[in-house]
């Protein structure tokens, strides 16, 4: 990811200043490594290795799965053509699955991987996606299906499921079982989805966008409400709420609530007020483990921007009487929900917080971390090692010198519990174990794999474990 200003010369990428960044925070880092650190929480933006956009998040079998949009490097427009998925067990740490779902998946489609949606049901998961039609020029919303929630996913029409140029589809299934999708900018509509989640009932209706229901927009005569696009619905406690990215071209979050899923709404007023380098937002909420979150996007990460966003989360608590509160941005983010388990395996590409490392696919399936040079380092938060572990291992990659991996606790700068050393292993994707031993790796900490050696790109990763 090229960046406009940086300490470094020109063509240094989003992976180089991120570095940059973090040596700075260890700099001025004031807390020994050797003390046990309060609750974890989230750094937002919560991916840093790759622009992410229009969050949509789904709980399935205890864990959050994050769906986005994925930003082009130095993109100048909406420049998107492929969407990304993420999950965690805690809020914190996060897994980057990859990318199963691009514009290639969906023949019809020629440009516009914009913001979609992910709905489980009957144990099959629908991604409802806009992309623009080649056939018509106009934006287009499809829908891809798959068996797991991380794909892969495939077409399920070969055609739009619907069309009339808006976009920003989003799907909700009742407690009466009827499914509804939502979606539109400038207007809001639905329809009545069927059982098969491919197919609906009637035409598509326009919900009366008023300024009771929307709230009051001013000096736009085109455009009374507050309503811009981003809708995001969900049922708490008997009452739906709505809630939308309002007022463009500086958008704030807000929402309305109704009595049904089709109204009439109420507008209710700002979920999250307009902050960050990014001209859009675009809402997701979801509960998980007895808590409540928003997730959302801003423009937070070097090179951010308007066209090159990225998602954070914040945890919150309604009101007694069911509002929402405003919610701000934080650099901080939701609290760690439990801690992570060293003694099982971890995929590499599970990261609280990534400095100069990229993922990739890898040979035997999921991601690998990959381009990985000297001074790169992994955070992984909340890491519950008990009473102590003895020894590490790695899978590991390199199709250079290889180098070293470097274990140390609570910064990238921080006490050393360990070094395993990566050989050679005459390619990339050609892959072996390497042990070390460990010591000082006890109670609950912040863990960081510090990758050291010689210049040039040293080795990639696939797992790693801890052993008691």
């Amino acid at each position: 990811m090229k960046i406009p200003v940086s300490p470094f010369p020109a063509g240094a990428g989003l992976r180089r200043t991120l570095a940059w960044v973090l040596g700075l925070m260890l700099a001025f880092a004031l807390v020994p490594a050797a003390v046990q650190p309060s609750q974890a929480r989230a750094d937002n933006p919560i991916v840093q290795h790759v622009y992410t956009a229009d969050p949509a998040p789904l709980v399935h079998d205890g864990r959050v799965y994050l769906y986005t949009g994925h930003d082009e490097d130095g993109s100048t427009y909406f420049t998107m053509k492929d969407w990304r998925v993420f999950s965690s067990a805690d809020m914190v740490n996060w897994t980057d699955h990859g990318t199963p779902l691009s514009l290639a998946t969906f023949s019809w489609a020629s440009a516009d991987a914009w913001a979609g949606h992910v709905v489980q049901r009957n144990g099959k998961f629908y991604w409802y996606v806009p992309v623009k039609n080649r056939a018509t020029g106009r934006m287009a919303i499809g829908v891809a299906v798959a068996d797991s929630p991380t794909g892969p996913f495939r077409d399920a029409l070969g055609r739009p499921l619907v069309e009339n140029g808006e976009i920003d589809p989003h799907a909700f299934v009742d407690d009466d079982g009827q499914a509804y999708l939502y979606w539109g900018n400038p207007n809001l509509w639905y329809v009545k989805l069927n059982a098969d989640m491919i197919s609906f009932s009637g035409s598509a209706t326009k919900i009366p966008l008023t300024t009771q229901g929307f709230g009051t927009r001013t000096g736009n005569a085109d455009r009374p409400t507050l309503y811009e696009e981003g809708p995001w619905v969900y049922k708490r406690g008997g009452l739906y709420y709505l809630v939308f990215a309002a007022e463009c071209c500086s958008e704030f979050l807000a929402y309305s609530t109704a009595p049904g899923p089709t109204g009439p709404w109420t507008y209710r007023g700002t979920v999250m007020p307009r902050q960050g380098a990014s001209f859009t937002n675009h809402p997701g909420v979801i509960d998980f483990k007895g808590n409540s979150y928003l997730f959302y996007h801003n423009g937070a990460l070097p090179g951010g921007g308007g066209f090159t966003r990225s998602v954070a989360v914040e945890r919150f608590t309604y009101n007694a009487d069911g509002t929402i509160p405003t919610i701000n941005m934080t650099s901080a983010g939701a609290p760690q929900v439990g801690t992570l388990d060293p003694y099982v395996r971890q995929e590499a590409e599970t990261i609280a917080w990534g400095s100069g490392i990229e993922t990739e696919p890898a040979s035997g399936g999921g991601m690998n971390v990959g381009w990985i040079e000297n001074g790169d380092s992994i955070k992984v938060k909340g890491v519950a090692f008990g009473g102590g572990a003895s020894s590490f291992s790695a899978r590991v990659a390199s199709g250079a010198q290889g180098g070293t991996v470097e274990l140390r606790l609570g910064s990238a700068g921080g006490t050393v519990a360990g070094r395993c050393t990566v050989p050679g292993t005459g390619g990339w994707q050609n892959w072996t174990t390497v042990t070390c031993p460990v010591s000082g790796a006890t109670g609950t900490q912040d863990l960081y794999l510090r990758f050291t050696g010689g210049s040039g790109y040293l080795f990639n990763v696939d797992w790693w474990q801890f052993a008691r």
